[in-house]
């Protein structure tokens, strides 16, 4: 792990291997991983691309107009966007642990800037082989996706722990969409991944009911909302805690955490479970890093007035 974050440090410029055209080398030019440490335990964010979304998803629910308003404040285009789409590596005593799988491939949504985190993490350093654990916020494409694109099975353990909520893999036996608001074809596909990935996996599954320590310092916990099994990430080490929110934030929730986001499953449950998450943030004043933040999409939350604040960090070179 040593060597991942000695990686990852590394990848900001470089530029030393370009052509006479001027072209540039192997290396990617924007940054696409992030290294800190919470106490004793390596963490490395990974983005995994981003999703180009219609930005009604943003908040179903909300007036237009309001939302048009968000999103000129933020520079937004009121029509799409780009959602960032990152995944977490963990490294906590002996385990190595995925957080998340990312999109991997699906040519039928035509989203080609999504699906990276295979490459991205042999470029940083990172085997699959690896890997002991992963966990599983949910079971959407863009978590579980990476796991089923060609190749990726053969080069992981046999041994590998997949840790997922029960009530996750019990909801995609036979999912409801009734309630959701997403682009055509997202949820036939979302039915097509989840199902690909439980008959892949089932003898890797290993599942929790509502909290499960899955190494030293990192424990998952059921929030459901956003699905019935969605879960976060705790990791806690000495004085240092960061909690990987998964889908349960994304940067509209900050001054709209009551905005029904398009992939919620819940709504208002979902909504719930934000405030209820954001107001922890904001009283302990850990880190959060979440799926759809903006990449590294490390921060800090604060209360402002009646909503929330993002506070991210300032990059450490």
């Amino acid at each position: 792990m040593n060597q991942m974050i000695k990686n990852s440090q590394k990848a900001n410029i470089k530029l030393d291997n370009t052509s006479q055209t001027g072209r540039l080398g192997t290396e990617e030019l924007v940054p696409s991983r992030y290294a800190l440490r919470i106490g004793e335990i390596d963490v490395l964010v990974v983005s995994d691309g981003v999703l180009p979304l219609p930005t009604e998803m943003l908040g179903h629910n909300a007036a237009p107009a309001d939302r048009e308003t968000w999103l000129g404040d933020m520079f937004l285009s009121k029509d799409a966007c780009d959602w960032a789409l990152n995944v977490v590596v963990v490294r906590s005593g002996a385990q190595t642990i995925l957080i998340d799988a990312g999109l991997g491939l699906d040519p039928d949504l035509n989203l080609p800037k999504a699906g990276q985190l295979v490459r991205r993490l042999e470029a940083a350093g990172i085997d699959l082989g690896s890997v002991t654990d992963i966990v599983l916020t949910h079971m959407h494409m863009d978590h579980v996706g990476g796991l089923i694109v060609g190749g990726v099975k053969e080069q992981l353990r046999p041994d590998l722990r997949i840790h997922v909520a029960a009530a996750e893999v019990k909801f995609w036996e036979a999912p409801d969409f009734s309630r959701v608001h997403m682009p055509a074809g997202f949820p036939d596909a979302l039915r097509a991944a989840a199902k690909r990935f439980a008959e892949e996996y089932h003898g890797n599954l290993r599942l929790f009911d509502e909290e499960y320590e899955v190494a030293p310092g990192v424990v998952v916990t059921r929030t459901g909302g956003h699905t019935p099994g969605h879960s976060i990430v705790r990791l806690t080490s000495g004085s240092d805690r960061l909690m990987f929110a998964g889908d349960a934030v994304f940067t509209v929730g900050f001054d709209h955490p009551d905005w029904h986001n398009g992939f919620e499953h819940d709504p208002e449950e979902a909504a719930r479970v934000r405030v209820r998450l954001l107001k922890e943030l904001a009283a302990t004043g850990e880190l959060l890093v979440a799926t759809h933040m903006p990449f590294p999409s490390t921060g800090h939350v604060a209360v402002e007035g009646d909503a929330f604040r993002w506070v991210p960090i300032a990059w450490d070179y």
